[in-house]
């Protein structure tokens, strides 16, 4: 099955922004070209489809993003789960379903 993962935010939201979102949202930082956040995408595509009120945000992440940095993002693909603007769950680099499942089942 392909998975077309949702469009990256252009421009990326503001720090400001996002911490005022309120509600489960998940932030996904990382690049078309990794392939760590091409793996992942099925995995957060089968996650999205039985967690259906997350808001998903896929923010491309790089030379002269700020808003990764504000979040100390240094691998990709980086998941971040806020809930009403605060981060209470971070996976980095997941590889198997459970590891994307259990950041959902922060929210």
């Amino acid at each position: 099955m392909t998975v077309i993962p949702v469009p990256f935010m252009t421009p990326e939201p503001s720090r400001d922004g996002v911490d005022a979102m309120r509600g489960a949202v998940l932030l996904e930082f990382g690049i078309n070209e990794c392939p760590h956040c091409q793996r992942v995408q099925p995995l957060i595509a089968d996650a999205m489809t039985r967690h259906p009120g997350v808001r998903h945000l896929r923010i491309e992440d790089g030379k002269g993003r700020r808003l990764g940095r504000t979040f100390a993002v240094k691998l990709w693909p980086a998941l971040i789960f806020m809930k009403d603007g605060q981060e209470v769950a971070r996976v980095v680099r997941p590889t198997t379903q459970s590891e994307v499942d259990a950041g959902f089942m922060a929210l």
